[in-house]
Order: C-alpha cells, then structure tokens, then sequence
C-alpha cells in the first residue's frame, strides 16, 4: 500500500490548520508538534536545509522574536495525495511597530503517521526584513 493510500484526506487538512494556527498564535510547541522528529524544512532564510525539531525551533524563534504578533495566514491550500500546496499571507507587527504583510508559497509532504515530514517555502524573506528595519532599528 503506498503513502498516498494510507493518509486520510481530512487528517492532512486538519494538520496544515494546525500549523498555521500555531504561526498565529505564535506558538512554537504548537507548531512544531506538527511536523517529524526528523523533519526536513527548505526554507530561503539561512540557504541551509533545517533538519529536526530543535533547529526548527530555533528557526521558529529567529522570525518570532521581530514582531510583537505574526502570523501566516493560507490564501489557498490544494492536498493531492500526501503533498499539500499552500498559498499563504503573512502579516504582523514589528518590535518597530510597523505593520507589515508578505507572502510565498508553501509545499508540505505528509508522511504515513500524519506529520509534516518535508516542507519547502518560497518566499522572500529580505523584504519582510527591510519593513522591519524602517526605522534604522538592526534585526
């Protein structure tokens, strides 16, 4: 029986609204409980690959602690099989107290135990760090 077979539909829906619920709420237990212990996340901050709970942590933290509130909000989502694409906005307000907005693109593979076990993003990251240095303020 393949991946595809074996993960419910309805489970992998409520999974990415769980994850986008935790960038909201800005919770990173939340978040990370949705992903593999040895996840893998291709994400355009650091060039590196993130890989396994803790450096996803401190990934998490390094966003999180410029703003007093984000989050990232799904425009679109698509589930084929076990691979989810998601067209997200991402909007909050800086330590600087600008409001900012940005947005990209997401594509998730759900492993066999329902958890989120590669996620690659698309987004640009330096223009959401140019809102919140505005005011000169170093990030």
């Amino acid at each position: 029986m393949s991946t595809v077979e074996v993960i419910d539909q309805t489970a992998i829906a409520q999974l990415i609204d769980q994850y986008f619920a935790a960038t909201q709420a800005m919770d990173v237990e939340a978040w990370l409980s949705t992903f593999a212990d040895d996840a893998i996340d291709y994400d355009p901050v650091g060039g590196e690959p993130l890989q396994g709970k803790a450096v996803l942590a401190q990934f998490f933290h390094s966003i999180a602690d410029l703003f007093d509130q984000i989050g990232l909000f799904p425009d679109f989502v698509h589930i084929v099989g076990h691979e989810v694409a998601v067209k997200w906005t991402g909007r909050g307000r800086g330590k600087n107290g600008r409001h900012i907005t940005f947005e990209g693109i997401d594509l998730f593979e759900i492993n066999a135990q329902g958890k989120i076990q590669t996620l690659k993003a698309y987004w640009h990251p330096a223009a959401m760090v140019a809102e919140l240095q505005a005011d000169g303020r170093q990030v």
